[in-house]
């Protein structure tokens, strides 16, 4: 009799990895009936990573959003999964114990089914405390093995996880191929040891279609015994996503599996739903270039999910290189040229910084060094001369351990810097903290919500849950979409002109030997830390010795420092207190 192989859609994955925000409450709820019509899934994808997070962003209660979410999959009898990133819980730094105990608790009580663990390190000592507390909470509890290529990334390293894994007690295995660059016949072997050594395990393969390899996995992980295969659905499939359940489950019907029948009609109603959600609000955010697959993934490794914020990013540091360039004489680069390049710095820097599987956080912050290497190189720079404090606690262990050694160079710079190497439990360094937020509710007059939704949210994204509290989330929400809808909708299509360019415009005529302040990370630019809008940046003339922080930025992950890379007097500055800015934006300039 036909092996069955079972499908999961990846709906949350699917707005992730083609643009910022994810469908509103309403709009889900609208959908998941469709979807439960389509007949062909088994699981669905319903939160987790940046889900929870962007619904207090545009000032959405994500509590709700996760209950009425996930009611219709609970009806109908489909399991539901979400995505949590072990230490790091659902967000970017770490994470205490208490509340990632508490965040099992809570999703479980709003309906979801399987956890969905991994480190971005795979470090299973991150992975232990994920394991026991989402048992603990009655979920199935599947650890990932976050997927790459390397010479450290074998068969046998994954299969040293697996075994760890299994005996803190682990349900399930998910291979979780983020970037897609995981070679067939290697994730074929690996499933094949996996179910070998544990046929009672169930294997679940993820993988996006990026450099174009997952189908190909896909077929030899499901020939090697994978159980369950993450698809998407037009029009978020493809690309930078994931592949089309058509297509997966045309291949594997063929390869004679028992596979379920898609309902079509079903499919094109859900299709046609997730185009409405586009056309609303949420493909303002959509970069179309996420719609295009390019194998020049394959050598740098680069996940799909971050191919929007990166190019961002790219974007606004590529006017300050090409200044720094005129500065020097060299000809400037072009957007393509410089995607080129950093494909190719993210490629040579990977292995120096010990091979960290490219997946939320450790992608960034690889992308980041890589980034601020292009601009240093264009200064007339050396490699390495700034990386920001999430890197450095990367690089020195405080996050888990690295796969691969640090090269020499790495090292030497951390001495010279004065850093120290951390070998203990990353955990360690995250204290109890529920106490505390407990008594802020309480001085709120917050309600701790229902299974003590309310508090586990506050704990989990503290500063986002402060302004969708106020309603400050909300209103700088609804003014961002109505100001991208006027520029998308404005007579004359020009490209909105960046912080970066009125300043190199300024620049070049009045100061042309004053240097860039370059945003270290995209978030809410705050000159002074009161977050006043009424705070001004400093007054031209103000001096400040080399490292001295000049201001701060609001991100998603935490509160980052813009330091004075020289010594010197403020010249301008271009950014107004409170103004979202994008990492590589020039905030001013110091002379």
């Amino acid at each position: 009799m036909a092996r069955e192989v079972k499908f999961s859609l990846v709906y949350r994955d699917m707005w992730q990895s083609s643009g910022k925000y994810q469908p509103r409450v309403d709009q889900l709820v609208r959908i998941a009936p469709v979807i439960v019509q389509m007949g062909c899934f088994d699981r669905i994808e319903t939160n987790g990573g940046a889900f929870e997070q962007v619904n207090l962003m545009y000032g959405e209660n994500p509590n709700k959003a996760v209950r009425a979410w996930t009611k219709e999959f609970n009806k109908a009898g489909i399991q539901t999964h979400m995505l949590e990133r072990a230490l790091n819980g659902l967000r970017m730094y770490g994470v205490p114990k208490d509340v990632r105990q508490l965040m099992c608790k809570v999703k479980k009580a709003q309906g979801v089914d399987i956890m969905r663990s991994f480190c971005g390190l795979n470090d299973y000592r991150n992975l232990e405390l994920s394991v026991k507390y989402a048992k603990e909470a009655g979920m199935i509890s599947q650890a990932a093995l976050s997927i790459t290529h390397s010479p450290v990334h074998t068969v046998e390293y994954y299969m040293g996880i697996v075994d760890k894994v299994v005996e803190y007690g682990a349900d399930e295995i998910a291979l979780k191929d983020m970037a897609g660059v995981g070679r067939p016949a290697t994730l074929g072997r690996l499933v094949s040891e996996i179910k070998k050594k544990y046929p009672h395990i169930v294997v679940q393969y993820h993988g996006h279609t990026g450099p174009g390899l997952s189908m190909a996995s896909t077929l030899e992980v499901a020939k090697a015994g994978a159980d369950v295969i993450d698809c998407a659905m037009e029009p978020l499939s493809w690309g930078m996503v994931h592949p089309d359940v058509i297509s997966v489950q045309a291949m594997l019907k063929d390869a004679g599996f028992l596979v379920k029948d898609i309902n079509m009609e079903a499919y094109m109603e859900a299709r046609k739903l997730t185009q409405e959600f586009v056309d609303d609000f949420l493909g303002l955010y959509i970069n179309p270039g996420n719609r295009i697959s390019t194998s020049l993934l394959v050598g740098c490794g680069l996940p799909g999910g971050m191919m929007g914020s990166m190019m961002s990013d790219l974007k606004g540091v590529h006017g300050a290189i090409n200044m720094a360039l005129k500065k020097s004489g060299k000809p400037e680069v072009s957007f393509e040229e410089l995607t080129v390049q950093l494909f190719q710095e993210v490629e040579r820097i990977w292995p120096m910084l010990g091979y960290p599987p490219l997946v939320t956080p450790f992608s960034q912050y690889t992308k980041n060094i890589a980034v601020m290497n292009l601009l240093a190189l264009a200064q007339g720079k050396p490699r390495f001369s700034q990386i920001d404090k999430d890197s450095w606690s990367m690089i020195l262990g405080r996050a888990g351990k690295l796969p691969g050694q640090l090269a020499p160079e790495i090292i030497e710079l951390a001495k010279q810097s004065g850093q120290e190497f951390y070998t203990g439990n990353p955990q360690d360094f995250y204290p109890d903290a529920l106490p505390e937020y407990i008594k802020e509710m309480e001085e709120n007059g917050w309600e701790r919500g229902e299974d003590d939704e309310e508090l586990f949210e506050l704990a989990m994204h503290d500063r986002q849950y402060r302004d969708y509290k106020s309603g400050i989330a909300k209103d700088r929400f609804n003014k961002e979409v109505e100001k991208l809808r006027a520029a998308k909708n404005a007579p004359v299509m020009l490209a909105p002109t960046q912080a970066s360019e009125r300043a190199f415009n300024y620049i070049d005529i009045n100061k042309p030997n004053a240097i860039p302040i370059v945003a270290t990370a995209t978030g809410r630019l705050l000159w002074e830390m009161d977050f006043k809008d009424t705070s001004v940046p400093p007054t031209p003339g103000t001096k400040y010795n080399e490292g001295a922080v000049i201001c701060f930025i609001e991100a998603s992950y935490g509160i980052m420092t813009v330091a004075a890379t020289k010594a010197g007097s403020i010249v301008g500055t271009c950014v107004k207190q409170g103004q979202m800015v994008k990492k590589g934006d020039i905030l001013g300039w110091i002379e």
